[in-house]
């Protein structure tokens, strides 16, 4: 799982793709999307159907799906029940509280902006604007039935319902009701959390482990089947020492650090297991555009053109990513891709780079070497060395000491999204639906996951603002034409990463994973693992 503890269980409150790898064992959205070719297929709804104009969706719910949770005095996984005895079931209602949940400014949800940015008066009730939730484009129909609006007649609305921001949550344990003593925020701790989906949490012993178990009452769909493998524990461990615990034999899964490639390659037995795997994944740094020196393009420019990307992954990643010249991951819908698009975005260029910051320090009658930036990332053997070899490039191309900084996971994404923002920052991106939408506008328009806004007005990540930027998203939002919408995408990545250079964007991820012989798996392009699909041979595993 990466050193650390998982931020949060609470789907209205997940943002990293730890949390939200167990919240995706734990529960299931209206729709769920293929974690290996990201085709949209049907979770909790059986179906749905479109309106005239293409903007309400009318989800069909399965029925009879009971809550559950862990007894750990039976050691069993039992059927929560209502107040009358009788099992609770996922209803239309459930969804609804989830969704209000998110949008709720009290949730203070850094997720909400997806909900926010796509369905009907959404935005409103997100920012406090109307306290009437009926305004909002989510409604009940029925037990079964859930309509959803959504401003735009987009591609990608059915995927967004799907997403854990909209998953149903358990009112009765989270707020209370007369049988059931509401937990509040503590509802997703050990003991108290209730699902519905293939696993049900067993254990979390916060930065340890957390450990799963199989959910017996789910019977399970195609796009979803019914678990296999009956207990499943991540730890929360370094890639190197869980490298370590996977060579030990302690671990069935483990990523590959960059430093060991070589040899895994060069291993008879370790290479065998070793598969490198397509990932829709981006890796960047971003600027805090208001923070001093980065609140100047042409220092940010200069340190985007100073980074050698192929350098870096030819001597320090090592695992086959692609060298990024803008944002979002080609492959996504509405992607740009180097073959359309060979000169967009920014290349490496240090001798430009040069210049630009000679003129700023010249402007500003200062020494380069007193130029003061520092960059901050998440406490990480992999990421320190992706920092330390940019630093580096950073020194020999431009003349200037970066200080490095990290933190703790949490604590870390939390700082990015504050106010105390640092100058330059790391930072990942997995496609919550596999189009160009979710990175670009969804992450960097007003009020996206790395440009949090109050009021309209960002303060943290890029901490920026566009007019002419989040108009060129919209338009591509509602093109319906495919090869027009790749053109605006493109745009507005030149906008982004080279006309104003909030971002750095520095390589386009690949997987390199070992996974013992036992183990029959897929391979998630997306951030997620679908491990309800997995299996596990025990008697190969012990040796019979």
């Amino acid at each position: 799982m990466g050193p650390g503890d998982i931020p949060t269980l609470d789907p209205s409150l997940a943002t990293d793709t730890s949390s939200i790898q167990i919240a995706w064992e734990l529960f299931i959205g209206l729709t769920r999307q293929d974690e290996v070719t990201n085709e949209v297929a049907p979770g909790m709804a059986e179906s749905w159907t479109y309106s005239e104009d293409g903007k309400t969706l009318t989800f069909n719910l399965m029925k009879d799906i009971p809550w559950v949770k862990y007894d750990a005095v039976t050691e069993s996984v039992v059927q929560v029940l209502d107040c009358d005895g009788n099992p609770r079931v996922v209803k239309a209602q459930d969804f609804l509280y989830g969704i209000e949940r998110t949008l709720n400014p009290a949730t203070a949800s850094q997720y909400a902006y997806v909900l926010a940015f796509a369905l009907a008066g959404a935005s409103d009730y997100n920012n406090g604007t109307s306290t009437d939730f009926a305004t909002v484009g989510a409604k009940v129909i029925d037990d079964y039935t859930l309509e959803m609006t959504f401003n735009e007649n987009a591609v990608y609305n059915a995927a967004i319902a799907g997403m854990w921001v909209a998953y149903p949550e358990p009112s009765w344990i989270i707020s209370g009701d007369d049988c059931t003593e509401g937990r509040g925020d503590k509802w997703t701790e050990t003991g108290f959390i209730q699902s519905y989906g293939p696993y049900v949490m067993k254990e979390w012993v916060h930065d340890s482990m957390i450990t799963l178990v199989k959910n017996p009452f789910w019977a399970g769909i195609p796009s979803v089947p019914a678990a296999k493998i009956e207990e499943v524990t991540w730890v929360m461990l370094d890639e190197q020492p869980a490298f370590a615990e996977y060579e030990a034999g302690n671990l069935d899964a483990a990523a590959v650090p960059s430093a060991d490639l070589d040899r895994v390659k060069a291993d008879p037995v370790l290479s065998a297991e070793l598969i490198v795997a397509p990932n829709l994944c981006s890796y960047y740094y971003g600027f805090n555009t208001k923070a001093p020196v980065v609140d100047d393009v042409r220092i940010r420019r200069a340190l985007s053109l100073a980074v050698d990307r192929q350098s870096l992954i030819d001597n320090v990643l090592k695992g086959g990513q692609i060298p990024a010249q803008w944002f979002s991951r080609p492959g996504l819908a509405g992607a740009p891709t180097l073959e359309s698009h060979p000169d967009l975005g920014v290349k490496f260029d240090p001798a430009a780079g040069k210049a630009l910051v000679d003129e700023y320090a010249a402007e500003k009658g200062i020494a380069v070497d007193q130029i003061d930036l520092s960059l901050m990332f998440n406490t990480s053997s992999g990421h320190q060395r992706i920092a330390e070899a940019i630093q580096q490039m950073w020194k020999d191309n431009l003349g200037l000491n970066v200080k490095l900084v990290n933190q703790e996971w949490a604590v870390y994404l939390e700082t990015v999204k504050s106010t105390e923002t640092p100058q330059i920052w790391r930072m990942g991106w997995c496609p919550d639906y596999a189009d160009a939408n979710n990175f670009i506008k969804e992450v960097f328009d007003v009020n996206g996951s790395s440009n949090p806004a109050k009021d309209g007005e960002p303060y943290g990540g890029i901490n920026w603002k566009d007019e002419a930027f989040s108009a060129k998203l919209l338009e591509a939002a509602r093109e319906l034409d495919p090869a027009k919408r790749v053109e605006l995408y493109a745009e507005a990545e030149q906008m982004l990463v080279w006309d104003e250079a909030a971002i750095i964007p520095i390589y386009w991820y690949s997987r390199n994973t070992v996974t013992k012989p036992y183990v029959t798996r897929t391979f998630g392009s997306a951030g997620q693992e679908a491990i309800e699909k997995w299996d596990i041979d025990m008697a190969a595993k012990l040796g019979q």
